[in-house]
Order: structure tokens, then sequence, then C-alpha cells
């Protein structure tokens, strides 16, 4: 007899204790979910007298579906402070500007604060004011905004 087959309800138990006190002692959350798929099939063992394949299988199939399911949960409550961090262009989104140089055609640029961008609105003289309105790939739209 194998140890595989030899685990039982207990040994599940067991392992699932050991994973669980394992994951406070190692960094992650990874221990965490090997311990509690082995608490069910445990738990289950005691219920249902199944051979070790489908309790190995089931062990498996619980680890393997609970960390995308932990991924997902744990990014769903996160919110930043800063949402546009690595979104520079798309913070620009309801900001006002001094256009430097004016928009002739429908097209300029303007220059905020190290960067020089291309923007598309009505034709406005340099020193007028803007207000982008969205952002189209690397491309700014802007609104005169009246004094």
């Amino acid at each position: 007899m194998s140890i595989l087959s030899a685990l039982g309800p207990w040994g599940w138990l067991t392992a699932a204790a050991v994973l669980l006190i394992a994951e406070i002692m190692v960094p992650g959350i990874f221990l965490l979910w090997l311990g509690i798929a082995a608490l069910i099939v445990g738990l289950v063992s005691f219920v249902i007298a199944w051979g070790w394949q489908l309790q190995w299988l089931a062990f498996a199939l619980i680890s393997l579906a609970a960390i995308p399911l932990w991924r997902r949960l744990a990014r769903a409550g996160q919110t930043s402070d800063q949402p546009f961090l690595n979104r520079r262009i798309e913070a620009m989104v309801g900001r006002i500007f001094t256009l430097e140089r004016p928009i002739v055609g429908g097209a300029g640029t303007i220059a905020v604060d190290d960067t020089i961008w291309r923007v598309t609105g009505s034709d406005a003289p340099a020193g007028s004011r803007i207000k982008v309105t969205h952002v189209d790939g690397a491309t700014v739209h802007v609104e005169r905004v009246d004094d």
C-alpha cells in the first residue's frame, strides 16, 4: 500500500494543517490555497468514500481553481490614488493649458511639462486657453475656453 492510497481523511486534514502553518511562516499566499484544497478534500473524504485517484484529482483541481479566483478577488477591491500613473496622456483630460503656438487648420501642438503633444481642435491664436476634451492615441483633442 503506497502513501498515496493510504492518505485518508485524517491524512488530508494533517496535510492541510501543515500547509496552513507553513503559510504563516512563508511569505505569499500560495500555500494557503493548497491548504484549503487539502482541507476541503479531507472534509469531503469523511462523507464520501472515494478512491485516492479522485482525491488527488480533486485536490489538484481545487488548488488550480483557487489561484486565479484569488487573483480576481484581490484585484477587484484595489483602487489607486494615482489611476493615471502610467497613462500620462489620459490624465490630461479636463486640464486647461495656454497655447504657446496657434492652432492652424485644426492642428497644432502644446507643450505639457517636458513633452510636446499634437492637438486637434478649432483654430485658436497663441495665448488662447484650451481645455483637453479627450485623447485619441497620441493626439489630444481640445476646445477653446472663453475667459
